[in-house]
């Protein structure tokens, strides 16, 4: 045997002897860097292999365990302790782990969607930095402010262990990547409490809020009772199902089904000018083509071409083409050029036509659009869609009837068993990135999420409990205090009073605060109608750490939301409105002549107008001419609110409406 060879077998040797004699091993949450609960008991667990006996050595005392069940799991509970430290932890039984660097302070864990998971500062290929990021980067100096970040898992079964690189000491090199709103939130509290903060976030982008919910908590639902069933009959693990279909995917994809009729190589391309494109059909632009019934479950590549007629005075000239956004990847072809490429569902296309591009009459704009999942297609706002030849012309509009054509017949794409993408699956997150957290002892809960459930907002009044309650049976503390986001401001609205999906997910929102130590910030004043992930999540975490201090400090004094509405009282013409949580005082932002911005008012034929009105100490007094016998009022019902009523502590008021009229979302499962 060669030398060489010798000392490889004895590596291996020494090494497999480490690792047999390595039995006690532990969580992701356990750590160095860590911040335990104050004032709780502590659970400590891991893993170690049959016989052994775990001694855990914190604070001068230690504690043993013995490993049981099938996966060799042992628990110590660790006596509640107050705020401290730094302190070191030792766990030994065939080897000795050592955790250094643990502090003692309020936990807190973080979870929802995007708005939730959007870091301080931009990320490579993920979000926009949040306001002013670099001098909050610059500032992040709070080593006692401790995070640890879930990564994205899907599973179908409750798994033991997240997905982690472990906790890491808040600072300008590490925070950088963290959520900002939990960021903001842990931030706020500290320098209020003078305690160590450990903010865990888990989140996911775009996720609905039964996927965060457990299967036994879903199974009692009406509504996804079958759905679970489902489920758990199948022996497939869901990542296993994904793969297999990934499989299938790239099967199709190199058949000549799945090639991109668009640009074959023996064919005319479509970018062509002269393509011949009178079969194609046609949709309004700015908009979605999963509104367009053979494509409502379509992702893939869909090609759009317009044909403009110019003058002659734009002819040679170059110009400036505005798309608007797309949704999600476009590359863009003018008179058969390409003139440009984007990446990502919320930027804003323009692009310049060199001018020998530019003829006078027919010219046609092509553009190739890849959906990766859900809407598709080219979206914003009706201006943002023209053709700009330079200062002192009238641009040409874009918007309106567009051709279009799928690069393939969707009906020969492999059908995904996911059709809302991978971790929009009913129990798979909670299975993943919940359920491997508990018992870890917290100080509450905050949430930002509901945007992907807005088009089912009645069946969230039901699911959001459920979820919530759901977490706090499992993690066996009591009602843990549970904080969340009403939904900012976004997408545009019609000028006259009508009906919301988002109005109605706001709504249900709102009516989760009657489970017991709940609180909502409100902010429908710092989001913005064109971006769905608003810039300014630094009020978002204050509005947060506002009402924590309310429901989970107990600071009765606090002033922790905005109005919220009380009761109506109807007077003839008039209808008298009072609310809660006034603080110092009501005010009203904005009156435009006699009319109260924000405020609609109806009568029994639920057609709501315009209302006017006026404030009298705390009492809201409105009415209208169109309106006899009203019987109904509604404030800020809408996507894009423009806040009106606010307490004198500077918090918007809550929308709110008095009817209980059917709305959009009533029948939508």
């Amino acid at each position: 045997m060669s030398l060489s060879k010798t000392l490889l077998l004895l590596s291996v040797g020494c090494l497999s002897g480490r690792i047999a004699q390595a039995t006690v091993r532990l969580p992701k949450l356990v750590g160095d860097n860590m911040v335990l609960q104050r004032d709780a008991k502590l659970p400590i667990w891991g893993w170690a292999d049959a016989g052994e006996t775990v001694t855990v050595t914190f604070r001068g005392k230690s504690y043993t365990a013995k490993p049981g069940g099938s996966e060799g799991k042992w628990t110590v509970m660790l006596p509640a302790t107050p705020s401290g430290g730094p302190y070191d932890m030792t766990i030994k039984s065939s080897n000795t782990l050592q955790i250094k660097n643990i502090l003692i302070g309020d936990v807190w864990l973080a979870s929802g969607q995007s708005n939730m998971e959007m870091p301080v500062k931009d990320q490579p290929g993920g979000y926009s930095a949040v306001r002013n990021a670099d001098q909050e980067v610059a500032g992040a100096n709070f080593p006692q402010i401790h995070f640890l970040d879930v990564k994205n898992t899907v599973a179908s079964k409750p798994q033991r262990d997240i997905e982690s690189t472990g906790w890491q000491v808040c600072s300008p090199q590490t925070v950088a990547g963290f959520s900002a709103v939990a960021y903001f939130f842990g931030r706020d509290l500290y320098q209020r409490y003078h305690v160590p903060i450990g903010l865990i976030s888990s989140t996911w982008g775009g996720t609905e809020v039964e996927s965060w919910t457990s299967a036994e908590a879903l199974k009692v639902l009406p509504d996804f009772r079958s759905r679970i069933a489902a489920m758990q009959q199948e022996k497939r693990d869901i990542n296993q199902i994904q793969t297999d279909y990934t499989n299938s995917l790239k099967a199709w994809q190199n058949s000549p089904a799945g090639k991109d009729h668009g640009r074959l190589p023996d064919s005319k391309s479509w970018a062509d000018p002269d393509f011949n494109a009178q079969d194609w059909k046609t949709m309004n632009v700015p908009g979605l083509w999963e509104q367009q019934p053979e494509l409502s479950t379509f992702d893939g590549v869909v090609w759009f071409r317009k044909e403009v007629t110019l003058p002659a005075a734009n002819a040679g000239r170059p110009l400036q083409l505005a798309l608007g956004q797309i949704d999600d990847n476009d590359s863009t072809w003018f008179n058969g050029v390409l003139v440009g490429t984007t990446s990502g569902y919320s930027e804003k296309r323009r692009y310049t036509v060199p001018a020998t591009l530019v003829k006078e009459g027919r010219n046609v704009v092509a553009v190739r659009v890849v959906d990766n999942g859900g809407g598709g297609g080219l979206w914003g706002l009706t201006a943002d869609f023209q053709l700009i030849a330079g200062a002192g012309s009238t641009p040409v509009s874009l918007a309106g009837a567009w051709q279009y054509k799928p690069a393939y017949d969707p009906a020969s794409v492999p059908k995904t068993p996911f059709p809302k993408g991978l971790p929009n699956n009913p129990t798979v997150l909670y299975n993943g990135m919940i359920a491997p957290l508990i018992p870890y002892a917290l100080k509450g809960f905050i949430w930002y999420q509901g945007e992907s459930n807005s088009d089912r907002a009645y069946q969230y009044r039901t699911l959001f409990p459920t979820m919530i309650k759901d977490w706090r049976t499992r993690w066996e503390q009591g009602d843990l205090p549970f904080l969340f986001v009403q939904l900012a401001n976004y997408q545009h609205d019609q000028p006259q009073p009508a009906e919301y999906e988002w109005a109605e997910l706001r709504e249900a929102q709102a009516m989760t605060l009657s489970l017991p130590k709940t609180g909502m910030a409100t902010t429908i004043d710092i989001g913005n109608p064109d971006d769905i992930h608003p810039l300014n999540k630094q009020d978002v975490g204050k509005r947060l750490a506002l009402a924590a201090q309310k429901v989970a400090y107990g600071d009765t004094k606090i002033v922790a939301s905005g109005p919220t509405f009380k009761s109506m009282q109807v007077q003839g013409k008039q209808v008298r409105l009072t609310f809660d949580n006034v603080g110092s005082g009501l005010i009203l932002k904005d009156k435009s002549g006699d009319y109260l911005k924000g405020f609609a008012i109806a009568g029994a034929d639920h057609k709501f107008v315009w209302a006017k009105g006026e404030l009298q100490g705390n009492t809201l007094v409105l009415s209208s001419d169109q309106v006899p016998a009203p019987t109904a009022v509604r404030y800020d019902w809408s996507n894009n609110p423009s806040p009106n009523l606010y307490n004198k502590e500077g918090l918007p008021a809550s929308p709110f409406r008095t009817d209980q009229w059917p709305g959009l979302t009533v029948s939508k499962k």
